[in-house]
């Protein structure tokens, strides 16, 4: 049983008897008072201190900071400065439960992908919901390079923010502005009341939500490889993410990433924007062009797989195998059609990769 006991000092503390009466006393609680025989529930005032503005994506803990323009040391721009190479996954179900997964699996950021994935803004914040509860940095891909879909974005709080089909340093001084509130930029301001502001708790956002942002531009066309070095010098551009499909496409080899061609306008994207001295470098693994051997041209960030085709290649292979092993009369063979069968696998995700 337990009670609420009264002492003489106007102070409340709640009571346990246990068994032999043995009673435990809980810690007085500063929110109730006394006033002679009646009781009243007292609200303290909150005080709010400067802090850092933290993505609710990230729920990492850690003790209030004084606001300085410089990244927190949970954020991607933070270890991205400190040289690391991070890899991530393209999340295109927008599912929050295979975001969770992705998050618990490790990966250093997921690409919630509104572009290419069936979701909107609303299947977005599930997605970063479930990503924040695993501490897992979330970037929107936008559907289009516009300053509606990015307002819209931003406001949801992710870390980044990727904007597809840059072809000039132009459109990325415009991709940067949609990202800044004015003077400096063309972003409407909600951030009293939305997500990124912690819903106007965090006081220290509008101080520092610039260094916290990681602005990404995709390079996926000819004209955008020509002008690579620019683009990467525009100031605000954290990351330039290469295209290899769109690239592919553009120059008519829309089946054949692969393409030497296509290589090589990637090799001189790459060398354009390392040239520009400001920007990091960021991109898609291949078939033909692993992880390891794109940090070792310079990629610091690196996203490695795509949350429908790794499902799509496991469903396959475990119906395939079922199926295989059913019209197999000889136990003996087992090895030889698993292993025939993981290079269909292969074969076919060499053939189709999807972004």
């Amino acid at each position: 049983m337990t009670t609420l006991t009264c002492s003489g000092s106007g102070t409340a503390a709640a009571v346990t008897k246990l068994a032999q009466n043995k009673i435990i006393s809980f810690p007085k609680s500063p929110l109730f008072n006394l006033n002679g025989n009646k009781s009243k529930i007292v609200f303290p005032k909150l005080k709010l201190t400067p802090s850092v503005s933290r993505s609710p994506s990230d729920l990492s803990p850690g003790d209030p900071l004084s606001p300085s323009p410089s990244p927190s040391p949970e954020s991607l721009k933070y270890r991205l400065q400190s040289n690391e190479t991070l890899y991530g996954l393209f999340l295109l179900s927008f599912s929050p439960t295979l975001a969770e997964i992705s998050g618990l699996a490790g990966y250093d950021f997921v690409v919630v992908d509104m572009e290419h994935g069936p979701g909107g803004i609303s299947d977005a914040l599930a997605c970063l919901h479930a990503l924040a509860a695993t501490g897992t940095p979330a970037i929107l891909r936008l559907p289009e390079s516009c300053p509606t879909w990015a307002k819209k974005a931003l406001d949801l709080g992710p870390q980044g923010v990727m904007f597809p089909m840059i072809d000039s340093p132009e459109a990325a001084k415009e991709a940067v502005s949609y990202c800044r509130f004015p003077p400096s930029g063309v972003r409407g301001s909600a951030h009293t009341v939305v997500r990124a502001s912690g819903y106007g708790i965090d006081e220290g956002y509008l101080s520092n939500y610039e260094e916290e942002l990681l602005i990404m531009c995709q390079v996926e066309s000819e004209e955008g490889v020509k002008r690579a070095e620019d683009i990467a010098a525009v100031d605000g551009v954290d990351c330039v993410q290469m295209g290899p499909l769109d690239l592919s496409a553009s120059m008519g080899y829309l089946w054949d990433p692969g393409h030497r061609k296509v290589r090589e306008m990637m090799r001189v994207a790459e060398k354009g924007v390392l040239g520009g001295g400001k920007a990091y470098l960021a991109g898609f693994a291949m078939p033909h062009d692993a992880p390891l051997e794109m940090k070792s041209r310079g990629y610091h960030m690196v996203s490695g797989a795509v949350d429908v085709g790794l499902f799509r290649s496991a469903a396959v292979e475990d119906v395939a195998r079922f199926k295989m092993n059913l019209t197999d009369d000889a136990d003996d063979d087992d090895d030889d059609d698993d292993d025939a069968w993981r290079e269909r696998i292969k074969d076919a995700d060499d053939k189709y990769w999807s972004e």
